[in-house]
């Protein structure tokens, strides 16, 4: 039996990760308005199943075509890397598997073209541009104090 990845988070932690995704999404003092008005509970279903099939389930998707459901909206790439780091942290925050963070991450960036309005304003991140300048990553330590300070 093939082990998918959607095997590897499980419905239950799936569920929890997506939940705890839209609660963040929808108080974010960024992009948080983008949600007003619109049925939470309603979304975080929506992107269940989305993920969980792309992801291995049997599951099927019952939403509308992502280009579609976000043609009507305005999203700026600001917006949608907002969105992004904040699944990359609730994603952090519930341990989700290495593999699956990677192809949940992946997968969504290859839809932005289909989200966004603001095409071709995509930037080059440390990930994207380390391996061409010999650069590695590391992300910040969030236990870390933060110094203030001014310059001189």
């Amino acid at each position: 039996m093939t082990v998918t990845l959607f095997d590897r988070i499980g419905e239950a932690k799936l569920r929890a990760v997506v939940d705890d995704f839209y609660a963040r999404l929808v108080r974010d003092v960024m992009i948080g308005f983008m949600f007003d008005g619109k049925d939470r509970a309603l979304l975080a279903a929506r992107e269940y199943e989305f993920t969980a099939g792309f992801l291995g389930a049997d599951v099927k998707y019952s939403g509308r075509p992502i280009r579609t459901a976000h043609g009507h909206l305005t999203i700026f790439g600001g917006q949608f890397e907002r969105r992004l780091q904040i699944l990359r942290e609730t994603m952090r925050d519930h341990a989700v598997d290495p593999d699956v963070q990677r192809a949940w991450i992946d997968h969504t960036l290859a839809l932005r073209p289909q989200v966004t309005r603001d095409h071709g304003s995509e930037c080059e991140t440390t990930e994207a541009l380390g391996p061409k300048l010999g650069i590695v990553a590391t992300p910040p330590d969030p236990d870390a104090p933060v110094k203030l300070g001014r310059r001189k």
